[in-house]
């Protein structure tokens, strides 16, 4: 594995949606540094790409409440655990659980495995709720998938903060979790 800056130079084998991503950062002047790799599906196989880049790399959750009528991505620390029922208590949603693949699909255009804060880009009618913890304020880049498991970026917290989440017209809720 390799840290490098910005997107790929070769395209070819790429999917759409991870260089609709690029276009995107690129557009809004957002620097970024990426890491081509093998499939990483879970927060445990993200450690070793994690160290290459020096971020803090998200634990990434789409949920969703019990009528599958509102549904929320989920930001937090990779090495917190997550329980519902102290997220659920925060956001007044009772039986909260982990939303489907066709639902992530129709949503964000991403796959199980997949989650990415990036995925919020193709919610164009704004179904999705950003929630992030608030100790990820904490860490001045975080990493994430390009809306692909096979690459992780390197991105300023701020820049997602102040510049892509205004562009792609979604405001974060902050939830402390304890996680314990």
């Amino acid at each position: 594995m390799e840290l490098l800056n910005g997107r790929p130079a070769d395209e070819a084998g790429r999917l759409e949606k991870e260089i609709r991503v690029y276009d995107l950062l690129d557009s809004l002047g957002i620097s970024y540094q990426r890491v081509d790799h093998e499939p990483a599906m879970t927060i445990e196989a993200c450690q070793d790409i994690d160290k290459l880049m020096g971020t803090h790399m998200c634990k990434n959750l789409f949920l969703c409440n019990r009528q599958e009528t509102a549904f929320y991505l989920l930001l937090m620390p990779g090495d917190k655990k997550f329980k519902t029922k102290e997220l659920s208590s925060q956001i007044n949603t009772a039986r909260l659980s982990f939303a489907n693949g066709a639902h992530m699909e129709e949503l964000l255009d991403i796959t199980p495995g997949s989650v990415s804060v990036m995925g919020l880009m193709n919610d164009k009618d704004n179904k999705v709720q950003l929630l992030i913890d608030e100790d990820l304020l904490e860490h001045p880049y975080l990493g994430c998938h390009p809306c692909i498991n096979t690459s992780s970026l390197c991105i300023k917290t701020d820049d997602i903060l102040k510049t892509f989440l205004p562009a792609v017209h979604h405001e974060p809720r902050y939830v402390r979790l304890l996680g314990e």
